[in-house]
């Protein structure tokens, strides 16, 4: 990634200028883009020029000082293993060039070339609340790897956060789909830190990237979150809400999407869950699409399912070699299928469907919970992890 094109060339520095003095209005910066008649043009322009076709006195910035503090900082992201990629560039998404307030740049991590990330796919929005209740994860994780069946293997896009966020792009990663996470920080700074492992598989993976349009060194701070969902509904052709309040970053995308004419499905939850809020409202104001089963939302889509594709829940199980004995670990394999397919599971119900006393359902399942493959209500119902949340 230290090819000069992604930090050296003048073109790339210029957009990458005029994305830190216009990143919170992007729409100006494209029209002086435009008006300038290319980015470059603008910093030939002297301020009077620029008070001209601004109609105001221009930010501080737009000058050859500007340029090379863009360029050292790209030079500095090369060697992290990140780069830049500006809104005139070729590579740049054509999704997210369709909207009227894209950015002026995107800061990429990621081992893949821009080529990759954003080559022809489907790219497709899973988000949701952080407070994600175990039947938003179950759907979330059914969504995800059902999208990830499909012939023409789209990119899940995402915004890293803890619950909904994260589980959608693990379950991409472990079905073998590429995943973007748009971030509300830098992409040199990973929030929440627990997701820091989480990150660097993302990075690792080809074609999929960590992505912001914020500078290095900018942390978390509240405002940041909507810039940053407004990418997420931008980049997606279809935005799909598996939870939400009906005040929450999940809604904020979803309404993006809307305004982007961008399709928007929603999971639909009980009445009087709070967390199933703002899917329901957007069901009922016609927003959104009503998902019935992970099949459905595919046809919806126009996603076909590859032949011979073995879901997530068939996929067998993995334990330490060794470990534990063939009879036993045959018996953990049929316990953990049964929990894969039967959310919330009550250890009377397991031992009705395997026909294992009490004692012996206790033991399998304590093995699978250390296992990190299971967890365990308050009630001690069970429900299957499988390190996608």
């Amino acid at each position: 990634m230290k090819d000069k094109i992604f930090y050296g060339d003048a073109e790339t520095v210029a957009c990458c200028q005029m994305n830190r003095v216009f990143g919170y209005n992007p729409r100006l910066g494209n029209k002086l883009i435009e008006a300038a008649g290319g980015v470059e043009e603008i910093f030939k322009m002297g301020r009077q020029k620029l008070s001209q076709i601004l109609g105001s006195q221009p930010p501080a910035g737009l000058d050859a000082a500007g340029l090379e503090q863009s360029a050292k900082e790209l030079e500095n992201l090369a060697t992290q293993g990140s780069y830049f990629l500006g809104i005139t560039a070729n590579a740049y998404p054509a999704l997210l060039k369709e909207c009227e307030d894209p950015p002026i740049g995107l800061y990429i991590r990621s081992d893949s070339p821009p080529e990759d990330i954003f080559r022809e796919r489907p790219y497709i929005g899973v988000v949701g609340t952080r407070d994600i209740s175990h039947y938003g994860i179950d759907w979330c994780r059914k969504i995800t790897a059902a999208l990830c069946t499909s012939q023409q293997m789209p990119s899940i896009v995402s915004g890293l956060a803890l619950g909904t966020d994260i589980i959608a792009h693990r379950t991409a990663l472990d079905s073998g789909c590429p995943t973007i996470a748009v971030m509300a920080t830098g992409v040199d700074m990973v929030y929440p830190k627990m997701h820091v492992f989480d990150a660097d598989r993302i990075a690792a993976t080809p074609g999929s990237a960590l992505v912001s349009d914020y500078p290095p060194g900018t942390s978390p701070i509240a405002g940041n979150f909507i810039r940053r969902n407004r990418i997420i509904a931008g980049l997606s052709s279809a935005t799909i809400l598996v939870e939400s309040r009906v005040k929450g970053g999940g809604m904020s995308t979803a309404y993006m999407a809307c305004s982007y004419n961008r399709d928007v499905f929603a999971l639909p939850g009980k009445a009087d869950d709070i967390r199933s809020g703002g899917c329901n409202k957007l069901i009922a104001e016609h927003k959104a699409e009503l998902i019935l089963t992970p099949e459905d939302l595919l046809g919806k889509l126009g996603l076909c399912t590859r032949r011979g594709h073995k879901g997530l829940r068939d996929m067998p199980l993995k334990l330490p070699e060794g470990l534990y004995p063939p009879e036993e670990k045959e018996a953990l394999e049929a316990l953990l299928r049964i929990i894969r397919h039967s959310r919330g599971v009550s250890k009377m119900e397991l031992c009705k469907k395997t026909g294992m006393e009490v004692p012996q359902i206790s033991g399998l399942l304590s093995i699978l919970e250390s296992e990190g493959l299971i967890f365990t209500d308050l009630l001690g119902n069970c429900s299957a992890r499988n390190n996608f949340q």
